[in-house]
Formats: C-alpha cells, structure tokens, sequence
C-alpha cells in the first residue's frame, strides 16, 4: 500500500489555505486509499523566536483541527513530531550528508532570512529542510501531499535519499510530492501575489479555520480585486479575481474559468465567494468545539498516533544509523 506523511507547522493558527491546499484532501483522499501519517511538526515551529507557551497551545489546537477537518485515528496516524525521537535522530545523519549550498539555496530560508533584522537568524532555520527531509523518510513515504510552496523541500528529500542510498546501500524509499488540482495555493486576500500565510497573528487577507462566519464573510467581501470589471479567470494579470475563483471552485467543486462566466459584478462573486467558505468551513468548527470538550480524546489520539509512529520510523533509521557507519547500541539486534 502506497505510504503517506505530511504536516502542519504550528507556528500560527490555521488557515483557509491549509485546509483547501492540503488537509481536506487527507481527510476526503489520501487516508482512505493510503497507509497515512498526518503530524504536529512542533520542532520546525523552534526555528525561529517564539513563546513556549504559544507553541505548545498552536500545537494542541493544530492536532485538534487535523482531527476535525476529517482524519480518522482508526484510517490514520495522527501524531505530534516531538513525541517520536526517530525524527531528530534521521535528521542529524541526513545533515552529513547534505551540503550548505544546498541549504542556502532553500527558497523559504532566502526570503526569512532577508526579512530579519540584522541579517542573523537560528542555525535551525538552515537546516530544518533536512529535519523536514528526515520526517518524510523516516517512515518509507512515497507521496508527499503539499502545496507548490513546499515541492522544492520534497525534492530535497528526494535528492538526500538517493545520495545515501548509492554511497551506504539502499536504506530509503525516494518520496514525490502530491498536490490537488485547484487551490493548491491560496493567496491573502489583500495581497494575492503572497500566499495565505498562518505565521501572521492577525491580517485581513487571512481567513482563519476558527474565524467566526461573520468575519469570514468580512474578509471576503473586502478581498482586493483590480480595477477592472468584467468577471474573468486570468492568474497572471487578473491574480486577485483568479484567487477568488479558485477559493469558490475548491469549496463547491467548479472549474474557476467556467465559473468566471456566470457573475457580471465582482460583488456577486464575493458574496457567493463567502458564503461558500462559511458553508465550508462550519462543520470544522463544530467539530473542533465538541473536541475541545473532550481533551482526553485528542491527548489519547496523540499518545497512540506516537507509538505507532515510533514503530514504523524506528527500523529504517536503525538501518540508516548501520549504513551511515554507526555502531548498534550494547545488545542490539545487528
């Protein structure tokens, strides 16, 4: 069975675009038809200055939210990163085997850090694309499923795992990035040149999973389009009004041109744009109050998820401690 694993980082609350551009096909897609793995990955949220308390509450409502945007425990594995030391462990090996032109030239970590004062930023924020990579072939995935953002850390992966392979024998599966056809990547409503980003505190272009309706429909309604007014699909010169329709053909299953064709006004748009999401958007929320009602639940899913994680990570990085040239513990199995 094809093997699964991607995450969510709990650097900020989730957003719209984490839902549409990745969760709700692991709930609606990949946890039936795959062996899966859905983390908290809690460890890439140190990367950069945070407050402890903050990370580790984003981290306990990210799990809720995963549990209710659909994945099922008894489909899938839902874990947090940090509760399984296999994660850690594959990472410091794979970093010996990375080069630093290869960590320089990671996209996210260029565009970080030029925003830093000072031009300093964390070790960690060089290096967690390998973190990212050790995650993914801890546990022999085989697909990837991320937004266009994130393919260029998958090939990453894919690149450290056929260099281990030919220099220490064949330890790791090569993964591939998977993404949905439509809204793969949602764009911020007042910038739709950036993506919707959860790492903000606060933005009007941001709809956030737990957003009350009114407030989403808000957000909407105030999305920046272009001076134009003729309704059409066009990403390149129309990218505000191609955001919308593809936020209003990912909630309702339409195409965005095809859609494009039925409104003469942008303010129809965003109002069938709104209510869509709303509509979209509230049996999450429901479902994330009555988990929040029972913690005991969400804490036993972890602590489960965990260990079966652990089990299924553990062989493959024994093995790529054995290859890499590291000697087994006293009383290990060789």
């Amino acid at each position: 069975m094809t093997r699964v694993f991607s995450g969510v980082k709990p650097t900020g609350h989730l957003t719209l675009g984490n839902y549409l551009g990745a969760m709700r096909r692991w709930a609606a897609v990949d946890q039936h038809r795959s062996d899966a793995l859905f983390c908290v990955v809690d460890l890439h949220a140190l990367t950069v200055d945070h407050d402890p308390a903050r990370v580790r509450r984003l981290s306990r409502q990210a799990a809720s939210l995963l549990l209710a945007a659909g994945l099922d425990p008894e489909l899938c594995t839902v874990f947090v990163q940090s509760h399984v030391d296999e994660h850690a462990r594959l990472s410091y090996v794979l970093e010996c085997v990375a080069t630093d032109g290869e960590m320089r030239r990671m996209i996210q970590y260029k565009e970080k850090a030029a925003r830093e004062r000072g031009g300093s930023v964390r070790l960690s924020l060089l290096t967690y694309p390998v973190l990212m990579a050790a995650d993914i072939l801890a546990y022999g995935t085989d697909e990837v499923p991320v937004g266009d953002d994130q393919t260029q850390h998958v090939e990453l992966a894919r690149d450290l795992a056929v260099r281990f392979n030919q220099r220490y024998g064949h330890t790791f599966v090569v993964p591939r990035a998977t993404g949905p056809a439509v809204a793969a990547r949602v764009m911020n409503l007042q910038d739709p040149t950036s993506k919707m980003g959860k790492s903000e505190d606060t933005g009007p272009g941001i709809v956030y999973l737990l957003d009350e309706p009114d407030v989403v429909r808000k957000k909407v309604m105030r999305a920046v389009t272009d001076s134009g007014r003729d309704v059409v699909y066009d990403r390149e010169e129309r990218a505000g009004l191609a955001n919308l329709l593809e936020i209003l053909a990912a909630c309702t299953g339409g195409d965005p041109a095809e859609l494009a064709g039925g409104y003469d006004s942008y303010g129809a748009l965003k109002k069938d744009t709104a209510e869509a999401v709303v509509e979209t958007l509230r049996p999450v929320r429901e479902r994330h109050k009555e988990l929040c009602a029972d913690p005991g639940y969400v804490e036993g899913v972890l602590e489960d998820g965990a260990g079966k994680a652990r089990a299924m990570a553990r062989p493959t990085v024994d093995a790529a401690y054995r290859g890499i040239g590291l000697l087994p513990p006293a009383g290990a199995s060789r």
